[in-house]
């Protein structure tokens, strides 16, 4: 049975529209998150589009390819305990649901700064990764997640806590013109989600983590 393969529609999606938006500063102005703007003239929508958008090559590779690399498993792994349509689902709920509810605390953090804007996936991207560490807390002996400069590969789980950190030290010092606020909550955001839809992932994690330490 042929099965939609919703990681490759939304990364093709997402880098037709953001090259689009190179090109097009209409378009790019009308997407892009700006809390400012939302609260006065509720322009919701931006909280999602916004996530469609990268600022340039770099931005739009780095997101693409981490989307790439954790969401065909994460899209399996819901199709496989839920179903097609409901894994589907799931898995767009993920996705989509990441980029807006990690922008929520950008909007209300900014929202009254006419100056501030921003853009990406990052929260959505985020948001599949930590599902994936959830369900695949451990690799394989030799294997893992590649972080620079660090020369060798490191356990999933390992990663997710120096990911959530390292976004929340960087998120409250807002020195480097990066969200990560969109990090830090996407990131939750992917765990509540793998929990509420799977609650005995809780009790998977947990077990491959012990039986790795001890």
């Amino acid at each position: 049975m042929l099965t939609l393969d919703a990681t490759l529609v939304l990364l093709a999606l997402t880098a037709c529209i953001s090259m689009y938006a190179w090109s097009n500063h209409e378009l790019m102005e009308s997407w892009i998150m700006r809390p400012y703007v939302v609260r006065r003239h509720n322009e919701w929508y931006r909280l999602l589009t916004s996530g469609f958008l990268h600022a340039n090559w770099p931005h739009l590779i780095f997101n693409m390819f981490a989307f790439y690399s954790f969401g065909k498993a994460v899209q399996n792994i819901f199709v496989g305990l839920g179903g097609v349509t409901t894994g589907l689902l799931q898995f767009l709920a993920l996705y989509l649901g990441g980029i807006i509810v990690s922008d929520l605390p950008t909007y209300f953090r900014h929202r009254n700064d006419p100056d501030y804007r921003s853009l990406g996936a990052s929260g959505g991207v985020a948001a599949v990764i930590f599902a994936g560490i959830m369900f695949n807390p451990v690799a394989p002996k030799g294997q893992g997640i590649i972080i620079f400069p660090i020369p060798f590969p490191i356990q999933p789980f390992i990663f997710g806590f120096l990911y959530l950190a390292y976004s929340y030290y960087q998120g409250r010092r807002s020195g480097d013109n990066i969200n990560h606020d969109a990090h830090f909550y996407g990131a939750l955001y992917g765990v509540v989600l793998a929990l509420l839809f799977y609650p005995a992932v809780a009790g998977h994690f947990w077990r491959q983590i012990q039986l790795y330490l001890f």
